[in-house]
């Protein structure tokens, strides 16, 4: 089950990215509506599974404000990363994405939630020469282009700090029932965005490809992937699920290179993902060492021979 799991997580969460492209492409659905639509049918899908009692323990009044909070966050990340997307190739938005782990602990840290990893600070070093890479090359494509590179990263930023704020208000509740309450949040924020921002109706009849991108983003891309990560977090070392950060952003710059049309990346491009990519990698295989190191640093009394940072 938990090869299944990963084998789900990881193709699906690389499709999503040119899902998003298709669904709010030409003739598609309008930016902020499109996001809007997808989390409200998940959140009704998972309300669906609530009352078939999935889901327990639930959240607490408190706890589930946190979370609604969070929720509303990542309202404001998915409205920049789906904006970002009408100028980006999403392969591309997969590697800026593929640098969350890492922005991770830097916020982690910031909070006093978790210590800086000396992995994390590596691999930060390495993965922002790529993103310099990455940006200057869309920059010389359009402005734009560099625009929705850093809307991606200020996304990124987003993602980021609800996961902190999660673990710190609500890490014991109910994987299932947290997200019954986050896709909520989510969506009530998209869709203030939209009344706000965008003003327009959905398109009718429902164009087929962008209304199938816009199921499979739901069903797909939300509902059945985060019940397959879940499971994978509980399953399996967390070192292991940590590496769907890199394979993610590889298979969607395959689809990209195998679909994309309008927006597909040079070879610069390339280079700056694969040192992003690198950088994930760093911090991933150094962070496996260091628990070890730290185990070594301890005498058989139990007393630590000497102090170690980032650890």
């Amino acid at each position: 089950m938990a090869v299944v799991a990963y084998l789900t997580c990881a193709p699906v969460w690389s499709t999503t990215w040119f899902a998003i492209r298709v669904c709010i492409g030409t003739g598609g659905y309008p930016t902020f509506i499109s996001a809007a639509l997808r989390f409200t049918l998940a959140s009704v899908l998972l309300g669906v599974a609530l009352l078939a009692g999935v889901g327990h323990p639930r959240p607490s009044r408190r706890e589930a404000l946190w979370i609604g909070l969070a929720g509303l966050i990542n309202a404001a990340g998915y409205a920049l990363v789906y904006r970002a997307e009408q100028e980006v190739a999403g392969g591309l938005a997969a590697v800026l994405y593929g640098t969350m782990p890492l922005m991770t602990g830097f916020i982690a840290a910031a909070t006093h939630t978790e210590r800086l990893r000396a992995s994390t600070a590596a691999g930060a070093v390495v993965g922002l020469a790529g993103i310099v890479v990455i940006f200057w090359d869309r920059l010389s494509v359009s402005a734009e282009q560099a625009l929705g590179v850093a809307l991606v990263l200020v996304s990124v930023a987003c993602a980021s700090s609800y996961s902190v704020l999660l673990k710190r208000k609500a890490a014991a509740v109910n994987p299932f029932a947290s997200t019954a309450v986050f896709f909520p949040g989510t969506a009530a924020g998209l869709w203030l965005l939209t009344l706000v921002a965008e003003r327009r109706a959905p398109p009718w009849p429902p164009p087929a490809a962008p209304t199938l991108a816009l199921l499979y983003l739901t069903v797909m891309g939300s509902v059945v992937t985060f019940a397959a990560y879940f499971y994978l977090v509980g399953k399996v070392r967390l070192a292991t699920v940590s590496t769907l950060a890199l394979v993610e952003p590889v298979f969607a710059l395959v689809v990209d290179a195998l679909f994309e049309h309008q927006a597909r990346p040079r070879p610069t491009t390339y280079v700056g993902a694969a040192i992003t990519v690198s950088g994930v990698l760093v911090s991933i295989l150094l962070g496996r060492r260091e628990p070890a190191a730290a185990a070594a640093a301890v005498a058989p009394s139990g007393t630590p021979r000497r102090a170690r940072t980032g650890t």
